[in-house]
């Protein structure tokens, strides 16, 4: 977020893709602090507009990327580095989906816990050795790529991955780990699924919604809006208010969007 295909095109797309009753989910990058104040300001300004045109929001703020490698990351590689973390998040949550489990995950399971949820938290924990279950269930929760925590969280899906040795006290250790964390009356959904390609390593995949701050909320007509009424959902809003007459400026209005007449022509089909 924060240039002008991310910021402005993309609660375009969402847009269409939720009133059309397509599961939606967003997951976008933060600039980097070197990028500047003002891309900075764009991004928060975008993410506020997204927010209420998608059913969850992931966010990940570039400035984590050190946590997310092994390598040194330099000015190069920064950005190809982001490009694989926002791929791993969206793969993450396919895989959930597609890949057949022991105790099995499917599509309704992922759209009751992200449908209508607003802000998500995701972390992905790996372990190996003595105490792996421990370890990964608490990589997952921290998920120090993210600004989130599933504290407090009322929907939790949570899916462990092993070979087929993988121990009882393994699961319930790592199952565990994650209730504690979430909200007491919180609906958790679980699976575990066998890959006798990850030997002694362990993974603990963890998807939550449902936080005290609100939800995203379906879009209204223009014409439901009461002038000079802010969006309940604008959590972003002190630093999106700053923004928004400099993000006004950086795109075309309504009647120039170079969007509107792809989109024209698609509706008419």
């Amino acid at each position: 977020m924060g240039g002008g295909t991310g910021t402005g095109a993309a609660p375009i797309v969402a847009d269409i893709a939720r009133e059309s009753g397509i599961l939606t989910v967003g997951v976008v990058t933060k600039p980097f602090k070197f990028e500047g104040k003002r891309r900075m300001d764009q991004a928060l300004a975008g993410i506020n507009s997204l927010l209420g045109k998608v059913d969850s929001l992931l966010i990940i703020p570039n400035d984590r990327l050190k946590f997310a490698t092994d390598q040194k990351v330099t000015l190069a590689n920064a950005f190809e580095i982001a490009d694989e973390v926002l791929r791993q998040a969206v793969t993450s949550i396919s895989d959930l989906i597609k890949n057949t489990g022991f105790i099995n995950l499917d599509f309704a399971d992922v759209t009751t816990i992200m449908k209508d949820a607003g802000f998500a938290h995701m972390g992905v924990g790996h372990a190996v050795g003595k105490g792996k279950a421990e370890d990964a269930s608490r990589m997952a929760v921290a998920s120090p790529l993210m600004e989130t925590s599933i504290n407090g969280a009322h929907g939790v899906l949570i899916n462990i991955t092993g070979s087929e040795d993988m121990g009882l006290d393994d699961v319930e250790t790592a199952a565990n780990l994650v209730q504690e964390a979430a909200h007491p009356d919180a609906n958790i959904i679980f699976g575990a699924t066998f890959d006798e390609t990850l030997e002694d390593e362990i993974r603990v995949t963890v998807i939550a919604t449902g936080f005290e701050e609100g939800g995203a909320k379906k879009p209204q007509a223009p014409a439901a809006a009461k002038a000079g009424e802010k969006s309940p959902e604008k959590l972003y809003s002190s630093a999106a208010e700053k923004a928004e007459s400099e993000v006004a400026s950086q795109f075309p209005k309504a009647e120039e969007d170079p969007f509107d007449s792809i989109f024209k022509i698609f509706n008419s089909k």
